[in-house]
């Protein structure tokens, strides 16, 4: 019974594949970004090729995929250094209200001194519900860079967005990964 199971799940993951394909072939930007993934991992039954995962990348990205914008920024910046390309990728993104890829903006301006600019895209991110954003801003504050009406606004911000987030459902999956269900 357990084959037949795990044959049946393998089926699903071949249907999956063939209709992301099929998205991929219509320039669907989110199909290529999902794909992406799947190449670089080798995942349901792909073999692993991460030049193909680039392409899918950066094709996504080409067609407005924020998600894809953020990854490939995200590679630049951990896996080769490139500052300019990380950059080139996060913008956009944070622009389309990516939060993360935000955050690493601030984080990318810190690094080259430019602490006002870093405080502007934390505040931004926080606000969106960003907690490294909302760590970063706390530090500031204890350090006497941000003042308390700014960490005050912005808490305020960054708790009604996460309030926002919250479900039942998310506060389950919460509980069952802190192993308290």
């Amino acid at each position: 019974m357990g084959s037949v199971h795990f044959a049946k799940q393998r089926e699903t993951g071949e249907e999956k594949i063939e209709e992301l394909m099929k998205r991929v072939e219509a320039n669907d930007a989110d199909a290529m970004y999902v794909m992406g993934n799947h190449n670089y991992g080798g995942a349901h039954g792909l073999q692993q090729d991460q030049e193909r995962a680039m392409e899918l990348w950066k094709q996504a990205s080409q067609l407005g995929s924020i998600d894809a914008h953020d990854f490939l920024g995200n590679m630049f910046y951990a896996e080769g250094g490139n500052l300019k390309k990380a950059k080139f990728h996060f913008e956009p993104a944070a622009m389309a209200g990516h939060e993360v890829a935000r955050y690493m903006l601030g984080f990318m301006d810190f690094e080259e001194g430019k602490k006002e600019r870093a405080v502007k895209h934390w505040i931004i991110a926080a606000s969106a519900g960003n907690q490294h954003a909302m760590h970063q801003l706390r530090n500031f504050f204890e350090k006497g860079v941000v003042n308390r009406t700014t960490i005050d606004s912005t808490l305020t911000a960054y708790n009604n967005s996460c309030a926002e987030m919250r479900s039942e459902a998310r506060d389950t999956c919460i509980r069952i990964e802190m192993g308290r269900m």
